[in-house]
């Protein structure tokens, strides 16, 4: 079949637990303070799923709203990609569960584990997939429920993360509306980011990862920017991995995006791995933030010490 020339975002959604965790009721839980976790990491609230709240149910709420404000019906998708590196059960995958929960007919389903930079290196596969001509309309999600790998005796990394998964749908368009894909890893400093063992336990180097994001992330955005055929200047939006403020507020700033809206939901929602970046997105363009057909970059980054990074049009 032949390709087609470009993709687009056609719409998003967002989904988040009912339940909220403060700074305070943290402070309770181990030695910490509201003032020690703002001044660190910015972070004020985040949404905790519960034990019978797993990720798949997570991932089909999101996908379930991005397809209602396409005016799509689940028939519409041949193909569901799932960006998740905290789904329990290897097989049914993700993906599949979602597609069983939406009542879709028979679509290709896969996961991908690249961590926080999982949305974006999913989205660029679907942009792929519609582009050779083997999908249609494509729905990309990321989802994660990172307070389940998570040492709550740990105040290092307890305090950063949340639930949630945000979704977009992405379908075959004249134009290029979705950029070329800037991605790789650093495979000798994957150690700095791990969910490993039995049960499986998140764990991080900080200050390893704090250096590498704020010192090494800004020109490859800039390169992301230059694929695109983009300024910095021009973007209208900025949506980094919400891993800590103290992380995309310096990184914001020197991709140089000076004119842009800069995605800060990490603020309330904690660091939700690969759900981060599509929430994050949902929000602002739910909010009115970003004009339809306005640049937006989108990076994605952290586990694997991996990223990947595209500049789409707002939906």
């Amino acid at each position: 079949m032949t390709g087609l020339r470009g993709s687009r975002v056609v719409a998003l959604g967002h989904y988040q637990p009912a339940k909220v965790l403060t700074n305070d009721e943290l402070a309770a839980m181990v030695e910490t303070s509201d003032e020690w976790i703002s001044s660190r990491v910015g972070i004020r609230t985040r949404h905790v799923a519960g034990p019978d709240e797993p990720v798949d149910e997570l991932a089909a709420h999101a996908g379930a709203k991005a397809l209602a404000a396409a005016g799509l019906t689940p028939a519409d998708i041949d193909l569901v990609l799932v960006a998740t590196s905290t789904a329990i059960d290897r097989s049914p995958n993700t993906a599949a569960r979602v597609a069983a929960r939406l009542g879709m007919g028979s679509p290709a389903v896969m996961d991908l584990n690249v961590v926080c930079a999982g949305f974006t290196h999913a989205l660029a596969t679907a942009d792929h997939a519609v582009r050779a001509g083997s999908s249609t309309r494509a729905l990309v999600i990321g989802a994660d429920k990172m307070t389940g790998v998570t040492d709550w005796t740990d105040r290092t990394t307890c305090v950063l993360v949340g639930d949630g998964a945000g979704a977009a749908v992405v379908e075959a368009a004249d134009e290029e509306l979705i950029g070329p894909v800037l991605w790789g890893s650093v495979p000798e400093m994957g150690h700095a980011v791990r969910i490993e063992g039995t049960p499986p336990v998140f764990a991080q180097e900080g200050q390893a990862v704090y250096r590498w994001a704020t010192t090494q992330l800004p020109p490859i955005a800039r390169r992301v920017c230059e694929r695109a055929g983009v300024t910095p200047e021009e973007l209208a939006a900025v949506v980094l991995h919400q891993a800590n403020l103290r992380i995309i507020e310096p990184v914001a700033r020197k991709i140089g995006a000076v004119n842009a809206v800069i995605a800060r939901d990490v603020v309330d929602s904690g660091n939700t791995s690969a759900a981060s970046i599509p929430m994050a997105l949902s929000k602002l363009v739910e909010r009115g933030e970003i004009r339809t057909g306005a640049p937006v970059l989108l990076f994605g980054f952290g586990g694997n010490l991996s990223y990947a990074g595209q500049v789409i049009r707002c939906p």
